[in-house]
């Protein structure tokens, strides 16, 4: 039951929108890495606060937080990466760093968001265990979803095309996050 939810709350949300963003950028087992990561401790902290103490989270502070993170992805983004031939073939054997920005990007994008408290009201109405596992399982087949489609875009649109629009969906996303945070908390 859970899984199913989550898939569904999943569907068209910001989250979906950057597993295509970062397949575009990154090898494709590394966002799922990455969003499995973020999602499996988001939704941990979910279950708990669901099943030990219902919704005490102050998303409206971490709504800020993740907003001000995001406009700084987004510039990050735009201002662009170049690696020497090196780092090229560092980074074919290293995907630690692809891996960590994609986890915090998920992790700080999930807080808050409407599949935590999703799994938070879920939580305390069913099983923990199976609430955890399958809100994980209905998130990342989601995301999984995501990627296929960014990989297809990815290969079709030319690099500094796929940058700005990145660029601009943190933005965006940065910008929604922070005006939100800002009227609920005032």
């Amino acid at each position: 039951m859970s899984s199913a939810a989550i898939f569904v709350a999943e569907l068209g949300d910001k989250s979906q929108l950057m597993a295509m963003t970062f397949a575009t950028r990154y090898r494709a087992w590394q966002v799922l890495l990455g969003i499995t990561l973020a999602t499996t401790v988001v939704h941990a902290v979910s279950v708990l606060l669901g099943f030990g103490m219902g919704s005490a989270l102050p998303t409206d502070w971490i709504g800020l937080v993740a907003g001000l993170a995001f406009l700084g992805f987004a510039a990050w983004t735009l201002r662009g990466d170049h690696l020497t031939e090196k780092e090229k073939s560092k980074a074919g054997r290293l995907a630690g760093s692809a891996v960590l920005a994609v986890t915090v990007a998920f992790f700080l994008a999930e807080l808050g968001d409407k599949t935590m408290l999703a799994t938070v009201t879920l939580a305390a109405q069913h099983d923990w265990l199976g609430t955890w596992i399958g809100s994980t399982i209905g998130m990342v087949l989601a995301d999984a979803l995501a990627i296929g489609v960014g990989l297809m875009l990815g290969k079709h649109l030319p690099e500094r095309l796929i940058r700005y629009g990145a660029a601009t969906l943190f933005a965006v996303f940065g910008l929604w996050l922070t005006v939100d945070a800002l009227l609920d908390l005032f």
